[in-house]
């Protein structure tokens, strides 16, 4: 495969990274950072997620390390523990050719674990601000001092209260670095930071893209506990009866679970994603096209050129991490002058992400209640008894209660024929699934008011922030990566 990345004169590891990730022409923002980056200047870039940044500061900024020094020589700092997960990732599959350690830090694990993944050679830090303050402050980092500082999504770091804790980690770092920083906008407070903490940045500027929705969709959001996930997908795809859907899932992992899930029960449903044979692709998606299919659980990246005009509704069953892919994602349905709808299932700890997403976006995202079982089952049985009254007669009807002769009444034969039919459409689950109105705005204002008072402190305590607490349960049995090339 050819590729124009080449004229960057990435590391030779890195570039075969790029070949092998089928990475073939650098996005603008990449073609404006990366030789600026290559000479060693601070920049400040305006670029939206989904532009290609992180390759655009990461292909770079590991072509000029050494992983051979064993010690932190890139410091990347995002605004939340997904966001953390998200780049630490795409950084190891950047770097796993020139055997680049990456560990990802956020709140609620286990220092001593994060400290030990550090000190056993880690190249490349990733971290939410107030662990990493934490940190810092203690003095439980010893020879931390990264040659390269990037600050990714800085104005979500403003909207979230962090920019007194990056001020604050820029001053236990290196004077003599390169520091990059990365926003999808620049309010004065950006400004005046890379004024004050950067060293004669050049500036790159990519024109976003209008994030606008169709207004032939619905947008509708229910907020669940992280373990409610399965069940109010399932509860929801009983509930509403889509003709055609797709579920968007954020790994290919979690695609194959979920479609395997959905199966299991009965639904006709399949997974598409990356590591599937292209013949495997292109069979389930004509299947999809079809009809043959009626729900296909899908990455963001596998679901790129899907062309299916007739999708009644888009899950998004973890919140998208940014305003283009949750446009990108509800824009599968709602086409060809159709009516469409867009769910999407958050955590209390990402109802403020939520809320950001629906600004930028510029639309008016509806709160909604899952319905309870009981709500589901009343309404299956008047839909159940529409079909029966409005059902034409099969011939053979007469012949089936000839065969039953007298031996039983035609009201006992009713009662078994919709008992069967009410079994053949069992449904399951707990009755109650996620909150109501009242109980999210009570507990969304304890997390506001628990998180003033812990940035108040200054970052001591469990609950430092939204950048660590966030999706804690969702995240809870994972702990930070320290990987290389095996």
């Amino acid at each position: 495969m050819t590729t124009t990345f080449d004229k960057f004169n990435l590391d030779s590891d890195i570039l075969k990274a790029v070949i092998e990730a089928g990475f073939r022409e650098p996005s603008p923002v990449q073609n404006e950072a990366i030789p600026l980056i290559l000479e060693g200047q601070d920049i400040v870039a305006q670029a939206q997620t989904g532009t290609g940044k992180t390759a655009a500061f990461g292909l770079p900024a590991m072509s000029m390390i050494n992983p051979a020094e064993k010690r932190v020589q890139i410091l990347v700092i995002t605004p939340t523990r997904e966001l953390a997960t998200q780049v630490s990732d795409e950084l190891f599959t950047l770097g796993r050719f020139k055997n680049i350690k990456t560990v990802t830090i956020y709140g609620g694990s286990s220092y001593s674990r994060q400290i030990g993944l550090i000190e056993r050679g880690a190249s490349v830090v990733v971290a939410t601000p107030g662990r990493m303050l934490d940190l810092l402050k203690n003095d439980r980092l010893k020879n931390f001092t990264p040659q390269i500082v990037i600050l990714d999504e800085a104005d979500e770091m403003l909207d979230m209260g962090f920019l007194e804790d990056i001020e604050n980690i820029l001053k236990f770092l290196p004077k003599e670095r390169q520091t990059l920083l990365f926003s999808a906008t620049m309010p004065e407070p950006i400004k005046r930071l890379a004024k004050r903490r950067l060293n004669d940045p050049k500036f790159v500027s990519i024109t976003p893209k209008e994030h606008t929705t169709n207004e032939d969709i619905e947008q509708l959001y229910y907020v669940i506990e992280e373990r409610e996930r399965d069940n109010a997908l399932i509860r929801l795809l009983d509930s509403l009866e889509p003709t055609k859907s797709i579920v968007f899932c954020r790994t290919k992992k979690e695609v194959d679970r979920v479609s395997t899930q959905l199966m299991a029960i009965g639904y006709s449903a399949s997974g598409l994603h990356g590591d599937m044979e292209q013949n495997q692709r292109e069979s389930v998606i004509k299947a999809f096209r079809n009809s043959q299919i009626e729900i296909l659980v899908a990455t963001d990246v596998a679901a790129r050129g899907l062309n299916v005009t007739d999708i009644s509704h888009v899950f998004n069953f973890h919140m998208p991490f940014d305003p283009e892919s949750y446009v990108h994602r509800i824009g599968r349905t709602g086409r060809a002058g159709k009516k469409g709808t867009a769910i999407t299932l958050v955590t209390p700890m990402e109802y403020h992400s939520m809320q950001r997403i629906a600004k930028k976006v510029g639309t008016n995202i509806k709160f909604k209640i899952v319905p309870t079982l009981k709500d589901v089952k009343e309404s299956q049985l008047t839909k159940m008894a529409n079909e029966i009254q409005n059902a034409s007669l099969d011939e053979n009807a007469q012949k089936i209660l000839d065969i039953l002769g007298d031996d039983i009444n035609l009201s006992k034969i009713s009662l078994k024929l919709i008992s069967m039919l009410i079994n053949k459409n069992s449904l399951s689950g707990p009755n109650k699934i996620g909150f109501d109105s009242k109980t999210l705005s009570n507990l969304v204002k304890r997390l506001d008011d628990r998180n003033s008072k812990d940035r108040n402190r200054g970052g001591r305590g469990r609950g430092r922030s939204r950048g660590n607490d966030r999706g804690r349960s969702q995240r809870r049995e994972r702990s930070p990566r320290s990987r290389s090339r095996s």
